[in-house]
């Protein structure tokens, strides 16, 4: 029995921007994961998962396809990871055994409400090195974010990646998307390992050392939302508003070069200035778009925030879900929460969760 963890993740600046090819945000991973037990079993495979009603359901091979008996929608991602790993991983010679996954997540509330903690890219990461490590063969990080980011956008469709980047690699990080179109195309014509195994164009990861003093809170607001809905409806307005959203681009650029660099500084100040101004970019856009990104519960946690000192925004795509706020440590937090707490906005308990791996070396770096 072998078991890996997978965290969930949080935006702090460069939403909706980064869906571009070649432009950055900046993530952290937190200390809430989805765990993957995974053993070598005999006469069939099998997988279990505390998300779904069904019970324990076996898969099979439909040529290159993994399909679920009976079919669940929720096994989707898993689905696509098993497929994709084990096709690499057939590619380097590796014996594909039987296994069974038990799948358990930490990335929901009690009630089954999504936090927007990234749970699909989290599970895609943990299934992948789940099945590399069960039957022995050891891949590095960005082999286990390629992989996952392809059997994730073979699902999804769209998104930056950022998530599987922010899970894959922890701590806090700079992420720059790569060319989904050319990833895409390259597939249709190589095959997986081909593609793992190359240069991605624009796609950069560099890990952050945050001040010192810097704080993050993580605020809920009790709403889920959906973040493909909600960038596909931005996607969809983007050429009729051009100018606009070229500028929204240039800006969010500039603005969060200007965050990667005042972490380099360890200037909180910087970072908090940006956080600001990402956040009227946000709103700019939401209200161009007509895309609900900050709500006002959301914003009501902001203007909380701003009013004690410090600096939030909406995480994410918006439109609920959470938002995250960057403090001075001296800041009064039990003031801030008890505010909170009286526009229905609950203080998650959540930290940073960085990777204890000796892989760290692996991370391609990033250049403004």
């Amino acid at each position: 029995m072998i078991t890996v963890k997978a965290p969930g993740k949080l935006y702090i600046a460069g939403e909706y921007a980064v869906v571009e090819p070649g432009h950055p945000a900046i993530l952290i991973a937190v200390d809430q994961f989805i765990q993957v037990q995974a053993h070598l079993q005999s006469h069939f495979s099998s997988a279990w998962s505390d998300q779904s009603p069904a019970g324990e359901l076996e898969w099979h091979h439909n040529g290159n396809q993994v399909e679920f008996s009976p079919f669940d929608r929720r096994f989707s991602y898993v689905a696509s990871a098993i497929q994709t790993t084990e096709e690499y991983l057939r590619a380097q010679a590796v014996p594909i055994r039987n296994y069974h996954l038990k799948i358990t997540s930490e990335l929901d509330s009690d009630n089954g409400q999504k936090y927007g903690l990234g749970s699909s890219a989290a599970v895609t990461v943990a299934v992948v090195k789940a099945i590399c490590k069960v039957v022995g063969y050891h891949v590095d990080l960005i082999t286990i974010f390629k992989l996952a980011a392809i059997a994730h956008l073979s699902v999804q469709g769209n998104g930056s990646l950022g998530d599987v980047a922010a899970s894959v690699y922890q701590g806090w990080i700079a992420y720059q998307s790569f060319d989904r179109k050319w990833l895409l195309n390259h597939l249709a014509h190589h095959t997986i390992a081909d593609t793992v195994a190359i240069e991605w164009p624009h796609l950069k990861i560099e890990a952050l050392n945050p001040p010192a003093e810097l704080q993050v809170l993580i605020g809920w607001t009790g709403r889920p939302a959906s973040t493909a809905h909600l960038v596909g409806k931005v996607a969809n307005k983007r050429v009729d508003e051009s100018t606009f959203y070229n500028h929204f681009l240039t800006a969010s650029n500039e603005c969060v070069n200007k965050m990667i660099q005042a972490f380099r500084n360890h200037d909180l100040q910087s970072i908090q200035e940006q956080i600001h101004h990402n956040r009227q970019l946000l709103v700019a856009l939401a209200n161009h778009t007509n895309v609900n990104i900050e709500t006002p519960q959301l914003k009501q946690m902001c203007d909380i925030v701003n009013q004690l000192g410090g600096a939030a925004k909406s995480s994410g795509a918006g439109g609920g879900d959470c938002g995250i706020a960057i403090v001075n440590h001296q800041t009064d937090l039990k003031q801030i929460i008890a505010r909170w707490h009286q526009f229905a906005i609950d203080k998650l308990p959540l930290r940073v969760s960085y990777n204890q791996q000796e892989e760290s070396h692996d991370q391609p770096s990033f250049t403004s």
